[in-house]
């Protein structure tokens, strides 16, 4: 790989809190080894107030974040990816770009926070479930040898650490 980081992008639907959250974490924690983007299929156009919201009391510098469509990837002169996480199901069963350079994909889903209902303290314990869940898959992801996995041995990880405690289940491709 000579030394250059691997790009990974997190997916999501409307990118405003996993696919964000995930890229927040991966940043900080694969920093130097990895570079993180996220999108989305249906960008909401914001990042979700709550999402900012946790990641700041956790220290993270979120002055970059915005909602994007993931087509911003997809145009020639993006990076090129070595790794896609879809991390909500509505994204894992819809047709995906052509992505340059066949990256290695996973479906990581994980219950969106961005649904949940009830008191504002609900609200934040459903944000801070999705950023455990995604903290630890990341933290699976980023110790794993890649450089010195074959490419099945590499597929069947990123499927078992989409299977962790909180999984969701991707429906089929249309």
């Amino acid at each position: 790989m000579s030394g250059q980081p691997y790009n990974v992008l997190f997916l999501c639907t409307g990118n405003s809190a996993r696919s964000v959250i995930g890229e927040a974490i991966l940043n900080k924690a694969g920093a130097g080894k990895f570079r993180a983007y996220s999108a989305g299929s249906q960008p909401k156009g914001q990042v979700h107030p709550e999402t900012i919201r946790l990641l700041n009391e956790l220290g993270y510098d979120t002055s970059g974040f915005r909602s994007k469509s993931w087509a911003e990837f997809a145009e020639p002169g993006g990076p090129k990816f070595d790794f896609v996480f879809t991390v909500c199901d509505s994204a894992a069963a819809e047709s995906c770009p052509i992505w340059p350079g066949q990256p290695m994909t996973a479906h990581w889903g994980v219950p969106d926070p961005a649904d949940a209902t009830g008191t504002p303290a609900e609200i934040a314990m459903a944000f801070k479930e999705a950023y455990r869940l995604l903290n630890q898959r990341i933290s699976v992801f980023s110790a794993l040898p890649i450089g010195s996995l074959d490419r099945l041995t590499l597929r069947n990880r990123l499927e078992d650490i989409g299977q962790m405690e909180g999984a969701t289940k991707a429906p089929e491709p249309i």
